[in-house]
């Protein structure tokens, strides 16, 4: 039967096309983004030492997350999505509003990636219309999406060897600094500056809390690669080790980074609105570092964003498949370049309404307010896909012999246990408003979907 998976395209008419170096890089650059880059700092600076606690700890769960997911592709390879398996094992109705979730996540996460991308540009380009370069931007990976899913997995594969070694050369240049006890104006980088006056909560209970929906968005996209399996050549061969090297990566790429930069700049000296890889390098004697992470920083968004579009026409033609209204027809086409064409400019259409909330006053800081809109929406779809999961586990479809996520009974309720208390955190903390309009989103769409079933019930 996994024969049948090795073909080169599929019966809808896209095309097998991702082989297993691009689905490694695209599982890295999925689980590494501007969170680190950036974000890092402002997190190290709540939480302290303990920051490394929710990294490994977030790592954990989206590690056992994957398993859960890969299990189901693992045994069905053929679906476009992970959450055709919503659809498939919850109902049709939960898995179209699974979809339509899932979809406006990603569309949200989208818009703050190229907001982030017209920032970094400015950097060298200050005179710049930031609305310019976001047209630019977004023209250009929408033209690498529509082209074929193979040039979409080569601009991914380079986007995340640029990350990729920009964190490693960060660690390694750390490391030598730190064994060499290499002097800085702070003093001498040692890992003792990690332990001298070692507080677990510095900054409170509250602050090692309020952290955690920082570093969740730092690990949103590592589910993408359960988007890439049905464009995979031979998945059931790639998508086990891909998924279990994800906890691999996370300790090396993001633990060792961390406790490299804590050892070099004491934390509590960490300024929250720089980059702590451009404070790092600084203190090195690299002049240029600034620059040099604002072009890792750039590539890393423009490498989100890619991969935000590719997932969005995905997702959207996935939606007009499900859909008997009219006007979502035309979405169900597959271009002869194999890729879902119309859904893909679509939501690249949608992305510049992003510049749009940016221009708002009455959005003090667009950025933070879109990320948290995403969050809040991919936690319910993440929430969804474990109870998926656990349907699949029931159903007669379940193979004992597969890829099986590990200790089911005890995993499988924490993992949904995690989640449910992260969106609770986002309710209480200053993500107040996108979360509870993440509740109101819930309500609204089985209102309609409600006054929609029974149109069709009094027209039929």
């Amino acid at each position: 039967m996994a024969d049948r998976y090795k073909i080169k395209e599929n019966e809808d008419g896209t095309r097998r096309e991702l082989s297993n170096r691009h689905v490694q890089m695209i599982a890295i650059g999925g689980t590494i983004g501007t969170g680190l880059f950036l974000g890092a700092s402002s997190t190290i600076m709540k939480t302290g030492p303990s920051v490394v606690l929710i990294y490994i700890l977030l790592g954990f769960i989206f590690f056992l997350m994957m398993r859960a997911i890969g299990e189901m592709m693992y045994a069905d390879p053929s679906q476009h999505t992970f959450i055709s398996f919503i659809t498939k094992y919850l109902g049709k109705n939960t898995g179209y509003f699974a979809l339509w979730t899932y979809w406006l996540g990603v569309i949200f996460v989208a818009m703050a990636e190229l907001t982030a991308v017209s920032r970094y540009v400015q950097f060298w380009f200050p005179q710049w219309h930031a609305w310019a370069i976001q047209l630019v931007v977004l023209g250009l990976l929408m033209s690498i999406n529509l082209i074929a899913v193979r040039l979409f997995g080569e601009a991914e594969f380079w986007f995340a060897m640029i990350k990729i070694t920009a964190i490693v050369v960060m660690i390694v240049v750390g490391l030598a600094m730190i064994f060499m006890n290499y002097k800085t104006p702070l003093g001498h980088a040692s890992f003792s500056n990690i332990t001298t006056n070692f507080q677990m909560f510095p900054k409170g209970i509250a602050g090692f809390i309020g952290a955690i929906p920082m570093v969740f968005f730092s690990f949103q996209g590592m589910e993408f690669i359960g988007i890439t399996t049905a464009e995979t050549a031979n998945p059931r061969k790639v998508l086990p080790k891909v998924i279990n090297e994800i906890l691999i990566r996370v300790l090396i790429f993001y633990v060792g980074a961390i406790v490299v930069i804590m050892a070099i700049y004491p934390w509590n000296s960490l300024d929250p609105s720089k980059s702590p890889f451009v404070q790092v390098f600084q203190l090195a004697g690299l002049k240029a570092a600034a620059a040099v992470i604002n072009f890792v920083v750039l590539t890393a968004a423009a490498s989100a964003l890619n991969s935000y579009l590719y997932s969005a026409g995905r997702h959207f033609f996935q939606i007009a498949l499900d859909s008997n209204a009219k006007p979502f027809i035309p979405f169900r086409k597959i271009a002869r370049t194999g890729v879902p064409a119309r859904g893909i400019i679509l939501s690249a259409a949608l992305v510049l309404i992003g510049p749009i909330l940016n221009s708002l006053p009455q959005i003090a800081d667009a950025f933070s307010f879109i990320t948290s809109v995403s969050s809040d929406l991919y936690i319910i779809v993440y929430m969804l896909t474990m109870m998926a999961h656990r349907k699949y586990r029931q159903s007669q479809e379940f193979d004992p012999n597969g890829f099986l996520m590990p200790a089911y009974s005890i995993s499988s309720p924490v993992v949904i246990l995690f989640f449910t208390a992260v969106y609770v955190t986002l309710l209480t903390g200053t993500g107040r408003w996108p979360a509870i309009g993440g509740l109101i989103w819930i309500v609204l769409f089985m209102f309609f979907q409600r006054l929609h079933q029974q149109a069709q019930k009094t027209t039929n």
